[in-house]
């Protein structure tokens, strides 16, 4: 079994983390630090709440005095595992959001991400004063190095995964613009992803903005074409037409699906479906292919999740046929549960032929 994320904060790597700071700070008593951190919940803890443990106690046990405190945490960084360097942006999320210690706080963010990001630790400055640290994070936007460029992007993303959301932005993504704006054609693929990302989790909430910026972006330069396909992916698979339209898979009426069918009436959960199907087209057309899977919950109703087949531009009266195989094991982000399911084909957006059958345990 591969190991666990969490486990990367284990008592060796802890005990070699702690003997880093007491080489820094000799007055540091890593004995007693390690043994508060490795408590009676340590175990129970997952990635980041052993993270925001090892913070925590890290604090305790050095200098009362934040600014003394960051001076050490800017020595140990440097030699620090890199798990261990996401320990130090918390750090000054947990001790360092106090309005007179601002211009220490920024500046240890901009140096950590360097190390770990501190994508985390920026949303409580954010939530405490948004128009401050958003006007922080546009002057990092044209820092000269791409963690801190990325970090510009990725700490106000709305909806960033195990980040508290940011409800502002989610119902206005406004302050958010300027940034994706400035780092649209960023040369580093590292920061345009993060622009990207930040592009999705807007569209959820605002898909039509995002059509619209996806629109004024299009075509006037490649990196940028790469952000807009990637942070169109949401629209896209919910067959939004406008956006569709816009990357040349809006012909819903020359495109045939012929022979469509399922390798079998019923599986086991753990196996695999296989289908089947050929895709005609009349004339020249671009052709993004999708299929969904009606899944069955624990509570007896379905949801549907999309997965993408290809995108391929077809020439006239051509054909192609497929053989897709869909697997029903259970994995860490899907349990599944018997009952019945559906696959569906979707040409360009548009639902074209369903099929049932049972999936039983």
């Amino acid at each position: 079994m591969p190991e666990l994320w969490k486990d990367k904060f284990n008592p060796e790597t802890l005990r070699a983390f702690a003997l880093l700071v007491q080489a820094a700070y000799p007055a540091f008593q890593a004995e007693a630090f390690i043994q508060s951190t490795l408590d009676e919940t340590w175990d129970s803890l997952e990635l980041k709440a052993r993270g925001r443990q090892v913070c925590v106690n890290l604090g305790t046990y050095l200098p009362a005095d934040y600014r003394t405190a960051i001076a050490i945490c800017d020595e140990v960084i440097q030699d620090a595992d890199e798990f261990y360097c996401l320990v130090f942006p918390d750090f000054v999320e947990v001790y360092g959001l106090d309005a007179g210690d601002w211009e220490v706080s920024m500046g240890a963010l901009e140096r950590y991400t360097q190390y770990g990001s501190s994508e985390f630790a920026v949303r409580q400055f954010i939530i405490r004063d948004e128009a401050r640290m958003m006007e922080q994070m546009y002057a990092w936007s044209k820092h000269e190095n791409e963690h801190v460029r990325r970090l510009s992007s990725e700490g106000c993303r709305p909806l960033l995964p195990w980040g508290q959301a940011l409800v502002s932005f989610k119902q206005d993504p406004g302050p958010v613009l300027p940034i994706l704006e400035q780092l649209k054609t960023d040369p580093s693929l590292y920061v345009r992803r993060s622009v990207a990302n930040n592009l999705n989790d807007i569209a959820k909430n605002h898909p039509d903005l995002v059509a619209e910026i996806a629109r004024d972006w299009h075509g006037k330069d490649e990196h940028t074409d790469w952000i807009i396909k990637h942070g169109c992916r949401t629209l896209l698979k919910k067959g939004h037409r406008a956006v569709l339209a816009l990357f040349g898979y809006d012909d819903t009426t020359s495109v045939d699906v012929r022979d469509f069918a399922l390798g079998a009436e019923a599986i086991s959960i753990g196996e695999e479906m296989p289908f089947s199907f050929s895709i005609e087209v009349k004339k020249p057309t671009k052709v993004r292919l999708e299929y969904g899977v009606d899944y069955v919950k624990a509570n007896g109703k379905r949801n549907r999740k999309i997965f993408q087949i290809s995108e391929i531009a077809f020439k006239e009266a051509a054909k192609k046929d497929y053989t897709k195989r869909h697997s029903f094991a259970d994995v860490s982000v899907r349990k599944h549960y018997p009952g019945v399911h559906s696959i569906t084909l979707i040409v360009n957006g548009v639902e074209r032929e369903t099929l049932d059958f049972t999936l039983v345990s």
